[in-house]
């Protein structure tokens, strides 16, 4: 089951991650074991994919827009990528846009040989370190953020690769999960707060790392651990594989969001399985906010463990009031904007003989910029419920992220323009209630937040930024200079 949520509108009414990475040394067919997990992580990434292969002498890279399976299905696509050692990327875009130039695995040729990058996350000063690498003559190729880092490696006087990137991951601000293929071998790392995931495994003699184990099973790879957060971990193509932490020690913050909405629920994420934490928030979510009602509905397919975990803990009996098309993908052809209402039906219906008469409790993740909420409910309406009830297995999302989703700009964003009652009015909804942040804490397992630091990177739902934002604030501080009246002197 993926995390692709159905109901998204051409507006992006839903967070996405922004991509998810995977790469394999020492497997004979590494393209193809890359292609494999890459499938396994098209939920992060749904706009482009690619791979990068290395042979022992060349590097083959093969990008293209779209899903793994419209690029690398076929012996002929798999061909063309030969080598023990590959690294793949998907990919949904934020910094940098959308285009065939900004699709991952990067690569450049260095003074060093070959290097190929592959990155989830979002470098939250890359403009300011890209300004003041093309006022040294830097000349970019893309538009992506990862572009910046392959230009502070080749600028790095460090005399080996992995100490290249280190120094030039020391500049670097924000969210990192990194595949970094050179000809000496596999580099993985992980940003110091561990924003980003990274996890390690192993598939006979080859040594993998993929954004979630749910990728290791795919492709038949043992889980080993995690990659820690600041650790660089190194792998030879002898098998060798030595763990450095440059960076020294930080209270790790991982984004709580993978809990909520981005890992698939048959991953492990921070020790934990992704399915019995988005039950757990549905429980915690029904002991905070209960409601008197016939069912609990989840909006397919993100909201169906938290609202299992509702149903068990309020007794309210679980129902599929909402049914999903499997046959509808994410680009069937929109006649026009007076389609667009009708295409949610294309891809959803409401269960009419269930829902028809009762009160009904949806279940969703989260809540954006509330359009998607309000076709649903009128959905749930239409099919003659006569009370519906909105429960969200989050906190409102009321900030923007900086480390790799795809959020809308703060002012889009529902939670951060109204209260919950205009929020209720917004979506049409009876009732409206979303989990605390403290019971999302419980629900994963930590303590409350508010009794010490906090565990996670939640700064979408608290505006508690763990990491500087440099581009974010010279962005303010120049359209702070361009409001500001300036007396000219006559």
């Amino acid at each position: 089951m993926m995390n692709f949520h159905p109901f998204e509108d051409a507006n992006g009414d839903k967070l996405r991650e922004e991509c998810g990475v995977f790469g394999a040394i020492g497997a004979a067919d590494s393209a193809a074991v890359t292609a494999l997990g890459l499938h396994a992580l098209q939920h992060r990434g749904q706009e482009a994919a690619g791979i990068c292969s290395y042979d022992g002498e060349h590097f083959f890279n093969r990008r293209g827009l779209g899903h793994v399976a419209e690029n690398f299905s076929t012996q002929e696509a798999l061909a063309e990528l030969p080598g023990n050692m590959a690294s793949g990327h998907v990919r949904y875009s934020t910094t940098g846009g959308a285009g065939l130039r900004n699709v991952q695995p990067l690569y450049a040729d260095l003074a060093a040989g070959g290097f190929a990058i592959s990155h989830n996350g979002n470098i939250s000063n890359s403009q300011a370190l890209r300004d003041e690498l093309v006022s040294k003559g830097a000349i970019f190729q893309s538009t992506s953020d990862t572009e910046v880092i392959i230009h502070l490696v080749a600028t790095s006087r460090y005399p080996t690769t992995a100490d290249r990137l280190i120094d030039a991951l020391r500049m670097i601000e924000g969210a990192y999960s990194l595949i970094v293929m050179t000809p000496e071998g596999m580099i993985a790392c992980r940003d110091p707060l561990g924003i980003r995931p990274l996890q390690m495994g192993k598939l006979g003699d080859a040594i993998v790392f993929a954004s979630e184990t749910v990728a290791f099973d795919v492709v038949g790879a043992e889980f080993i651990r995690q990659v820690q957060p600041g650790e660089i971990v190194k792998v030879g193509f002898d098998g060798k594989i030595e763990s450095l932490h440059p960076f020294g020690n930080h209270k790790a913050r991982p984004c709580i969001f993978e809990h909520v909405y981005f890992s698939r629920p048959d991953s492990i994420f921070d020790g934990r399985s992704v399915y019995e934490a988005r039950k757990a928030i549905g429980a915690q979510l029904a002991i905070e906010n209960p409601v008197d009602a016939d069912l609990v509905v989840p909006v397919p397919d993100s909201g169906v463990p938290a609202a299992i975990g509702y149903a068990q803990q309020s007794g309210v009996p679980f129902e599929l009031g909402i049914i999903r098309s499997h046959y509808v993908g994410r680009t069937f052809i929109q006649p026009g904007d007076g389609a667009r209402h009708s295409s949610v039906k294309r891809k959803h219906n409401a269960n009419r003989f269930l829902v028809e008469g009762k009160r009904i409790v949806l279940i969703d993740d989260s809540i954006v910029r509330g359009t998607t909420s309000l076709k649903i409910v009128e959905m749930m309406r239409d099919a003659g419920a006569i009370e519906v009830h909105f429960r969200v297995a989050s906190p409102p999302t009321a900030h923007s992220c900086f480390y790799g989703v795809d959020t809308p700009e703060r002012s889009k964003l529902l939670a951060a323009r109204m209260d919950i009652e205009p929020m209720r009015e917004f979506i049409k909804a009876d009732s409206l209630a979303f989990v605390s942040i403290d019971g999302l804490y419980r629900a994963v397992g930590e303590a409350p937040r508010n009794n010490g630091c906090p565990q996670f990177c939640d700064a979408c739902f608290t505006g508690d930024y763990p990491t500087s934002l440099t581009d974010l604030e010279n962005r303010e501080a120049h359209e702070a200079q361009l409001s500001f009246p300036v007396n000219k002197v006559a």
